[in-house]
């Protein structure tokens, strides 16, 4: 619409940013950009998300939306004519908003404790999070995407957390292939739409983030 004004305030590494710079570019929105400093978080940042105080936050004539789940639902709904995200059928609806929600809980939460732990307590992450990849292994539906032929709300919940992948092996000493080929098939098959090439970033960038990172918890 013209006279729009669309403002993503983002981190690179974010994977929860990236699934709004994919539902945008699904859409075909313009936006711009606004990198964020989460270690020195800019007062318009505090301003726009006074409660979490993180990224993302779509800003949209003004108005911000946070919470990367709730922005896609509003990205969906706003935009509704083009390209949508959730299924029509409420059912099917419930059921997506199921899975993202067990992507966040089981996956994402997971595996954010993998890389910084070691010995016994990385082992028992890493099989924790594998085994919750093959619950989402058996969501895909026939070679093609979560829940049907169309990509959707779940793939973009779940796509941008791959550029993560070999951060996680790489600290982990595993193969997520090996253990999950269905997933890195899926993953592959995302990964040829243009919107997701484009917002994934390098995952070699994403794993000396990493390590710099953990310098900087003291965690090295």
């Amino acid at each position: 619409m013209a006279g729009e004004e669309i403002v993503l305030f983002d981190v690179w590494t974010s994977p929860y940013a990236m699934r709004v710079k994919i539902a945008l570019e699904e859409k075909g929105i313009e936006y711009v950009c606004q990198p964020q400093n989460l270690l020195n978080k800019g007062s318009l940042l505090l301003e726009m998300n006074p409660v979490y105080k993180l990224v993302p936050v779509l800003i949209h004539n003004g108005k911000p939306i946070s919470e990367s789940l709730v922005i896609l639902e509003y990205i969906d709904e706003f935009w509704a004519k083009s390209f949508p995200l959730l299924p029509i059928d409420p059912y099917q609806r419930s059921q997506a908003r199921f899975w993202a929600d067990f992507i966040d809980k089981k996956i994402y939460a997971v595996a954010k404790q993998l890389w910084r732990v070691k010995g016994e307590e990385q082992e028992k992450i890493i099989k924790e999070f594998i085994e919750n990849l093959k619950i989402l292994e058996r969501e895909i539906t026939d070679d093609k995407f979560f829940g049907g032929d169309t990509f959707g709300y779940v793939d973009v919940a779940l796509i941008p957390f791959t550029s993560w992948f070999y951060t996680l092996e790489t600290f982990g000493n595993f193969s997520i292939e090996a253990n999950c080929p269905i997933i890195i098939a899926w993953a592959k098959r995302c990964k040829e739409r243009h919107s997701v090439s484009s917002s994934l970033p390098d995952p070699d960038k994403v794993y000396n983030f990493a390590l710099d990172f953990k310098k900087a918890l003291g965690l090295d």
